[in-house]
């Protein structure tokens, strides 16, 4: 079993250090990831400047065959796939993230884009976040994502398959369980805060109150709040196929 390993937190972050202690326990495993942080950069790829893969050893597994990448989360699949690794992994995890993926924040992550670009090359995949931004502890999700991706390969049959998982920060005591949950809905309010820097000129700076708009029971945000591991398997075909028929009815009449 071969599985290939990145995030968007960076090639030295530490939720995907911990995560290679325990993923390389039960396959070769190989580590493409962006050689700085690359938060919020969604599905964005390098076309315009070259890319750099630098050969990168970590002092606690120096025997396995890692890459920095100066480029973004899904670059570095793309790379690794077609340019670096010997074969095709069997599966690509992406993460630990260092806080949530949860609801439409999806479309936003490095994250959870860099496992799709998985899925879109054929590859099964998880992408996987702590629900924590300070002072987080991995060790947790790590042990949970390992034995995830063990069953995953073995009764997966779908090569389009990817799996969305978030960890809440609860003590593993208090853990309640995993729940399959389908995405919720978050937006974030006063979204831009208007500044002045030292020359008089207006900057905006992103920043924002999150605010969780549907959190039904059966959402990945209701999981965590009730202290449960969600998973929630994605597609990446954002086809409305409930609207194909009306807008056939009234596209034809243009």
């Amino acid at each position: 079993m071969h599985i290939l390993l990145t995030n968007d937190d960076g090639a030295f972050a530490e939720g995907l250090q911990v995560l290679l202690q325990e993923i390389k326990k039960i396959a070769t495993t190989y580590v493409v990831a962006p050689d700085h942080e690359q938060s919020a950069t969604g599905h964005s790829i390098t076309m315009h400047r070259p890319l750099r893969a630098e050969k990168t050893k970590y002092m606690h597994s120096p025997e396995l065959a890692t890459w920095s990448v100066n480029g973004t989360p899904a670059d570095c699949v793309k790379i690794a796939v077609e340019a670096l690794l010997p074969h095709k992994p069997d599966l690509i995890i992406s993460g630990i993230n260092r806080g949530a993926n949860l609801g439409t924040d999806v479309l936003y992550s490095g994250t959870v884009s860099a496992a799709i670009e998985g899925v879109i090359l054929g590859i099964p995949a998880i992408a996987v976040s702590l629900v924590a931004s300070e002072e987080p502890s991995y060790e947790y999700a790590a042990s949970f994502i390992a034995r995830l991706a063990t069953n995953f390969i073995k009764h997966n049959t779908d090569n389009d398959m990817l799996l969305n998982v978030n960890v809440p920060a609860c003590p593993s005591a208090q853990m309640k369980g995993v729940a399959i949950s389908r995405l919720g809905v978050r937006q974030y309010k006063n979204t831009f805060e208007e500044r002045t820097d030292p020359r008089g000129r207006t900057y905006y700076w992103l920043a924002g109150e999150l605010v969780d708009v549907e959190d039904g029971v059966d959402t990945d945000v209701a999981a965590i709040k009730s202290c449960k591991i969600s998973i929630t398997p994605i597609q990446y075909d954002l086809t409305n196929f409930t609207a194909l028929d009306s807008v056939k009815a009234w596209i034809t009449k243009l």
